[in-house]
């Protein structure tokens, strides 16, 4: 790699397939996890293993088995499809190479065959114990070392040992500004406000815990109820504004929706008293500002993961005290019941969330970048393992990528409103009716009676689609539930024009998610289009789009993107 392409890297499209782009967990208020817990749940499952010598022996006589056939040539094991690690043609071709990938695999597996999956064992401890043999399984592999790695030893006699130097310099550079972690995305070719959040716009309305962002139209007619975009409060809100042709935000505005959107500060140890209460109200006073700019007595709310869970007990707080401001609602990615198997409840013990929430509060807020170094170590292969490999072993730069990007821009949860996440994961309230309370109402999402649109990703690793599918029971509007086809991230960047894309609706909604499954049918696409068309029969009629952003009361100030989208702590 010559030092031009290096200072001036093309930037990624999701057309090309990232690695890591499916392994993306984006916006969630994180249960945590340290050493600790990890070194737990190994410490039971060797004590399931040492009560279990039966099984232990007959599992390594299969393994012994195995590799007497990796020796003589003539096993079958491979990797699995999609494990990119063994790419080079070398594990395939070179003998010896071929049968350390195949050694190393039958030993990952055999591991995995050791997790206690009984079924009288809960399905939290089942998956903490994957988890802890993934961790241990996955750094061993021997593409992880440099002298093992075919392409880091190609690499470096092509560049006569530059790329050593170069992975070193990379190395060093994590060590210093990315507490250790290899870097996931080169984030020189960005700025927010000049290639990325691009909508023209301007903020119309500023508290001390949000900005709200008034897009300008781009149509000669709009509809006259607006839209107001509630984001994750852990990630900025550009998710939904990434670039020209790929802007959820520019899509909706050019079909004449009049767009709004939260921008939300981000947080310092001083701001540690924000909690449910405080963000609900932001939601409120978002609301109150579109309404009153836009002339519509109601709104149109979209929801995005934990900015789905906001707004759901906003919606619950709103018909418990008869306010009918909100119309049509739409939920992105929101998993409002947590009993069922995810990769967030994975740990949401008793004794893990009063350790998470003990340490928010020593803080005074749970830090965005320390949580996206837990996320990354939750995928190792994809999030950490593979630029391990890439900017150590090869030298090579991380690309630039305008998803990742966004997924390194995080920012804090205050420690208060970390709290009150936590006790949505632990006693999973909404459920059931009367059992939270929001600015001192009892949250009954049963008398939530909106239209409601709810999208969930297939491959969704963080907010499983069947988890997310429990919503359908737990409001009193009427649903449509539509199921996209990629996973958490590319579910909300899903512009038209991907041939790859499917989404699947279903005519009926049964109790069982898989039952749902079933009967519905699959639409080439993207969701978007099915969407603008339910939320544009639901934004009243058209009329002339406003000259001017803001009104008296609501003076346009600040070009979009604002101010509180460039704080960093």
């Amino acid at each position: 790699m010559d030092g031009a392409a290096k200072r001036q890297p093309e930037i990624l499209t999701p057309e090309e397939n990232h690695p890591a782009l499916n392994a993306l967990l984006g916006a969630n208020p994180f249960v945590g996890l340290d050493a600790t817990q990890v070194l737990g749940t190994l410490t039971t499952l060797l004590t399931h293993i040492a009560s279990q010598p039966t099984v232990v022996a007959s599992r390594a006589i299969q393994l012994s088995l195995e590799l007497g056939q990796i020796v003589a040539g003539v096993s079958s094991v491979a990797p699995e499809a999609g494990d990119r690690r063994f790419g080079d043609p070398a594990w395939t071709q070179h003998p010896l190479y071929h049968r350390m990938m195949q050694t190393y695999l039958a030993w990952r597996a055999a591991m995995h065959d050791l997790v206690n999956q009984d079924e009288s064992v809960e399905w939290k401890e089942v998956e903490q114990q994957k988890f802890a043999v993934t961790l241990m399984t996955e750094a061993l592999a021997p593409t992880n070392a440099f002298w093992l790695n075919p392409s880091a030893l190609k690499r470096a006699f092509d560049t006569s040992g530059m790329s050593v130097l170069w992975g070193l310099r990379n190395f060093v550079g994590d060590l210093w500004s990315n507490g250790g972690m290899p870097s996931t995305v080169d984030k020189r070719p960005f700025e927010v406000g000049k290639n990325l959040a691009l909508s023209p716009g301007a903020v119309v309305f500023r508290s001390p815990v949000c900005e709200v962002i008034q897009y300008a139209p781009a149509t000669d007619k709009v509809y006259e109820r607006p839209l107001v975009f509630i984001p994750p409060q852990i990630n900025k809100f550009y998710i939904m504004d990434l670039a020209p042709g790929r802007s959820f935000v520019e899509y909706a505005v050019k079909h004449g929706i009049p767009m709004f959107t939260i921008s939300w500060r981000n947080p310092t140890p001083q701001n540690r008293d924000w909690g449910l209460d405080e963000y609900v109200t932001a939601c409120k006073d978002a609301i109150t500002a579109a309404c009153e700019i836009t002339g519509s007595p109601d709104c149109n709310v979209l929801g995005v993961c934990a900015g789905g869970i906001t707004t759901s007990l906003m919606l619950g707080h709103l018909a418990a005290t008869g306010d009918k401001r909100v119309n049509a609602v739409t939920l992105l990615v929101t998993m409002l019941d947590t009993s069922l198997p995810s990769m967030t409840g994975m740990f949401a013990t008793e004794d893990a969330i009063k350790a998470a929430r003990d340490r928010s509060a020593e803080k005074g807020v749970l830090d965005g970048g320390d949580m996206a170094r837990v996320f990354a170590w939750l995928r190792p292969n994809d999030l950490v393992w593979n630029y391990w490999v890439n900017n150590y072993l090869l030298g090579n730069d991380p690309a630039p990528f305008d998803i990742l990007y966004w997924n390194a821009d995080a920012t804090n949860l205050p420690a208060k409103l970390h709290a009150g996440f936590l006790d949505l994961f632990l006693r999973n309230p909404l459920t059931h009716g009367g059992e939270v309370s929001v600015l001192g109402t009892p949250i009954d999402l049963r008398a939530v009676k909106n239209d409601l649109y709810l999208v969930a990703g297939m491959t969704d690793h963080i907010c499983a689609w069947r988890a997310c599918y429990r919503a359908t029971r737990m409001f009193g509007g009427r649903i449509e539930f539509v199921l996209g086809s990629s996973g958490h991230i590319q579910s909300l960047v899903n512009p038209p024009g991907n041939f790859k894309a499917r989404y699947y609706i279903g005519a009926r909604l049964p109790e069982d998610p898989d039952e749902w499954a079933k009967g519905a049918v699959e639409n080439k696409g993207t969701w978007w289009d099915h969407w603008i068309k339910w939320v544009a029969a639901r934004s009243g009629n058209e009329r002339p789009a406003p000259k001017t952003l803001g009104s008296e009361l609501y003076k346009a100030g600040e070009p979009a993107p604002g101010l509180y989208v460039h704080e960093r702590h």
